[in-house]
């Protein structure tokens, strides 16, 4: 059952220099206890993204155009206390930084005793004690303890479990996590995985997980959105994207990572020159300067986001011309 549609989505920054299209006709949708992955290089748009689902855009930014449509209800042209209450009630958002998504002066399980009190409607005494639960919640050892922590006194991984329990804190039931494992060793980062799939099979919680590391997104995603100069140029679930990647974009992606079984010396791919200059985006298909495919038709016109088999799209000219890539992913 569809939670969440993103319909024509657009974003822009009103610089001196220009208008900066950082959100340009995206759209999508959410289904309820899916796991969604947007990826791309930095710089693609995927945060922003996420940020005009919330409408947290700061100037001089601004959402220009689109509609958030949550369980039938448009949060961008609904009243301003609308769209509060859907914060953290109806979406979490775990944010890119989790040092700077807390507060360095107050303990943590003050800040989530917080959000239960005053959004929660809960009693001092029962907040505090669901603060201790909701730190255990997120495999925290020692929640009691921690919940008198400050953010400075926990580890790297610490801060992140700590803020998805503060995102979280209100069962929302879509919950947005930016880069949830950027920083992060390994074996932390194995462990945030899992407790994000735990969310979703305990609580039927619906995430969308915004990154650029493909080997998370492959354990992690049921479908996944890839997005290049603010524009989404390829969807699908997501072993059909790793398996036969569509989109000369994506195909190039999924060459730079490293594969189990790979040689020592094997050349890991890569994509030629750099994500361009909002501001200057090239004619037609923005991907066109990097790729060896591209002819007089893809500098004319951005291609449409075709429909194609297996529940997927794509937005290329040359698709039906791809060889498979003969990859079977990460």
């Amino acid at each position: 059952m569809r939670l969440l549609s993103v319909q024509d989505l657009r974003t822009c920054f009103f610089l001196d220099d220009g208008e900066l299209r950082a959100v340009d006709g995206v759209s999508f949708e959410i289904h309820k206890g899916e796991i969604v992955a947007l990826v791309g290089e930095s710089g693609c748009g995927k945060t922003i993204v996420a940020l005009s689902i919330l409408d947290l855009v700061t100037l001089p930014g601004r959402v220009v155009g689109g509609r958030v449509v949550l369980d039938g209800k448009d949060l961008l042209g609904a009243p301003p206390e609308t769209l509060r209450r859907a914060r953290g009630r109806d979406i979490g958002m775990v944010f890119q930084e989790p040092g700077a998504a807390l507060n360095p002066v107050f303990p943590v399980g003050e800040q989530i005793a917080e959000v239960l009190r005053v959004h929660g409607g809960m009693a001092a005494a029962e907040a505090e004690s669901e603060a201790v639960r909701r730190l255990g919640d997120v495999g925290i050892p020692e929640p009691e303890k921690r919940a008198r922590s400050y953010p400075f006194e926990l580890s790297g991984g610490m801060k992140q479990r700590a803020v998805i329990a503060l995102a979280t804190a209100l069962r929302p039931r879509l919950l947005i996590a930016d880069e949830p494992t950027t920083a992060l060793d390994v074996t932390v980062q194995a462990e945030i995985l899992e407790l994000l799939r735990d969310l979703r099979d305990r609580h039927g919680t619906a995430i969308l997980i915004i990154s650029h590391d493909l080997g998370v997104v492959a354990q992690l995603a049921d479908r996944v959105l890839v997005m290049y100069t603010g524009k989404i140029v390829e969807k699908g679930p997501t072993a059909r994207i790793f398996r036969e990647p569509l989109h000369p974009y994506t195909r190039a992606l999924l060459a730079s990572i490293t594969r189990l079984g790979q040689g020592k010396g094997a050349q890991l791919g890569g994509i030629p020159g750099a994500v361009p200059d909002f501001l200057s985006l090239p004619s037609g298909c923005t991907f066109h300067p990097r790729c060896s495919l591209a002819d007089g038709e893809c500098t004319e016109h951005f291609p449409p986001l075709r429909s194609l088999e297996y529940q997927r799209q794509c937005a290329c000219y040359k698709v039906d011309a791809l060889a498979p890539m003969g990859s079977e992913g990460p």
